[in-house]
């Protein structure tokens, strides 16, 4: 008797990680049973005279934002990492330990207007951004003891966005975060042992199967991941194989920009509304060695399951034994790659 992938509990193995996913696709037959209510969206204005983030308004202390126009980056006022923290280890017989962390926090405004995501800007303006990821990502990595530049965004008030001005943070710091370490691990040892990069392979065997395959162009790919675990989880990977954003051509910003929108823009449609998300890069360590094990791309963990409102949570099992979903990777491929390409607001 073979395995059955739809219908048998599983377990699939993340190669980027090292861990292991419980699948249980029996306890979900049908995928999505459709929006179960209606939310009434607030409508956001072009520009809000409390918000921090717009153009002109007044941040912490006495600092104010100019008159931007586009893109606007600025140091965290509330940075988790600061550049000046002694370097001093503590070292309690092997069970208390730390020791000082130094860093920079940034904050990028994607647009000066206070009502626009992502999904909704036209692709020169995500084109901008894109710049300005490359740009702070050689700027900060280029300091002798910044090692690792993590760009991310949090998406929505579900995942503890504190404001709805559409904004992402670069946390930059000296020691390579355990997220990364392990996918750092893992690519060394597989292009030790192949001589390619993992994802490089990993992408031939989605394109060839076709089953995860949301969207792609002619240099990013977008797939629900093989081992995903949030349910409309996806990986965007980069078709030919560099390893951070100094790598970019600007063909290859163009189409970055190009597979964020389309992905976004999806993520919208599900459920009409403005889709929650935390979302980053995992570009390779800015530690002065060179990395071509490393292979470009970006994570995108949406909490929402079966509606605008139901979430999937991290509990019971999940936390105290291994990672764990019922609806199949292949299933929410097919419902994101069926969803429209344009956006609902520009539908009505």
């Amino acid at each position: 008797m073979s395995l059955d992938l739809l219908n048998d509990p599983h377990r699939r193995y993340n190669p980027l990680t090292g861990e292991w996913i419980q699948v249980s696709p029996h306890r979900a037959k049908r995928p999505w049973q459709g929006k179960q209510e209606d939310i009434a969206e607030e409508k956001s204005e072009k520009f809000d005279p409390e918000c921090y983030l717009c153009p002109g308004n007044e941040r912490a202390g006495d600092a104010q934002n100019p008159d931007y126009d586009g893109t606007f980056v600025f140091t965290n006022d509330f940075s988790a990492l600061k550049p000046e923290v002694p370097s001093q280890k503590i070292n309690a017989k092997d069970l208390l330990i730390a020791k000082g962390e130094k860093g920079i926090c940034r904050v990028i405004c994607f647009s000066a207007r206070h009502d626009l995501t992502l999904p909704e800007m036209a692709p020169e303006q995500v084109r901008e951004v894109v710049d300005l990821w490359a740009d702070e990502y050689a700027r900060l990595g280029s300091q002798d003891y910044i090692n690792y530049v993590q760009i991310f965004e949090n998406k929505g008030e579900i995942m503890g966005c504190s404001n709805p001005h559409s904004h992402g943070q670069i946390w930059a710091q000296q020691t390579i975060p355990d997220e990364p370490a392990k996918e750092l691990g893992s690519q060394e040892g597989y292009f030790k042992e192949h001589g390619q990069t993992l994802l490089s392979d990993y992408l031939s065997l989605e394109l060839e199967q076709e089953k995860r395959v949301i969207v792609q162009n002619k240099h990013f790919v977008v797939v629900v991941p093989y081992w995903a675990f949030w349910p409309f989880e996806t990986l965007v990977i980069s078709r030919r194989p560099f390893s951070g954003f100094t790598d970019l051509t600007d063909e290859e910003k163009d189409g970055l920009a190009d597979i964020v929108r389309q992905i976004t823009i999806k993520y919208d449609n599900i459920f009409e509304v403005s889709f929650p998300y935390s979302a980053g890069f995992h570009p390779a360590p800015t530690d002065g060695k060179e990395h071509p094990e490393w292979h470009f791309h970006m994570h995108f963990y949406p909490p929402l399951l079966r509606s605008a409102t139901v979430k999937k949570f991290r509990v019971g099992y999940e936390m105290l034994g291994n990672p764990q979903r019922d609806i199949t990777p292949e299933a929410s491929a097919q419902l994101l790659k069926e969803l429209p390409s344009k956006h609902y607001k520009e539908r009505e």
